[in-house]
């Protein structure tokens, strides 16, 4: 009887979950088996210590990472990749620059390493990602999407028995980005609201020039009502009003803090404020 290896490839985004998915999956089914799978980015946009982060828990591990890159990564930053194309996002709005710097390197990977025949699942692979209980449309979303292209798909967090809740538990800390943001994405993500733009405005001014300028490029906004540039004035208010760059406080929570710190709709003033003179 033919025994079948069950080979787990966790996408490991450097986010903490995803890195829990790997703790678990390394646990259930040894380091031999597991392959950690990355998509570099270029260190203008991804936090240094998201870096640090991974290769704490691949050292942790004893599992290199594996990288599946777009060619040119350490200069395609989201924005430049989406002036490339000449667009933000296509369809249903899925990113451009997640799909080009991410998606498609991985699908290529994949079809290089695990090829599968025409309608047929592989029975071998099984393809992990870190989505939780609270995250029930994400999983059946990806379970789809991995099915018509012939890998079958599992979720630790959400459906296997927890040897881990938080890599402090292990001596690794989770990166710096979580004290201010909820997730570990790139600086200025194009996917994120206002109140994220808020943060990339305050604390990286740079990638904020860099997205007006390509909204300008493409003609188009990032986000779905308004341009950035029509923002600024806002946001330097907000910021001469002290109010802290984060994402720790509930989007619904932190606008109305704004909207009790700020003049009314209408009547904030172009001019510069106190704090900037």
């Amino acid at each position: 009887m033919l025994v079948v290896v069950m080979k787990y490839i966790v996408c490991l985004s450097g986010g903490h979950s995803s890195a829990l998915t790997a703790i678990e999956a390394t646990r259930k089914a040894g380091k031999e088996n597991v392959i950690l799978l990355n998509h570099d980015i270029s260190p203008e946009v991804e936090d240094r210590d998201i870096k640090r982060f991974k290769n704490e828990i691949s050292d942790y591990l004893g599992i290199k990472i594996t990288y599946a890159n777009m060619k040119g990564w350490k200069a395609k930053t989201p924005l430049r990749v989406c002036k490339e194309i000449g667009a933000f996002k296509v369809g249903n709005g899925t990113a451009l620059c997640t799909y080009n710097l991410k998606t498609k390197p991985f699908y290529e990977w994949l079809k290089k390493n695990y090829p599968v025949e025409k309608g047929k699942m592989r029975e071998d692979v099984k393809i992990l990602y870190g989505f939780d209980k609270s995250e029930p449309s994400r999983i059946q979303r990806r379970i789809g999407v991995m099915q018509t292209k012939g890998y079958y798909t599992d979720f630790p967090l959400a459906y296997w028995e927890r040897t881990i809740e938080k890599t402090e538990d292990i001596g690794i800390k989770r990166p710096e980005t979580y004290k201010i943001y909820r997730h570990a994405n790139c600086k200025g993500c194009l996917k994120a609201g206002k109140q994220q733009w808020y943060l990339t405005f305050c604390l990286n001014p740079d990638i904020w020039e860099e997205a007006k300028e390509a909204e300008k490029e493409i003609g188009y906004s990032i986000l779905k009502d308004t341009y950035l540039e029509e923002l600024e004035p806002k946001f330097k208010q907000m910021r001469c009003k002290g109010i802290v760059p984060t994402e720790k406080m509930k989007p619904q929570t932190f606008w109305a803090m704004v909207k009790k710190e700020l003049p009314a709709e209408g009547q904030i003033s172009f001019l510069p404020c106190e704090c900037a003179l």
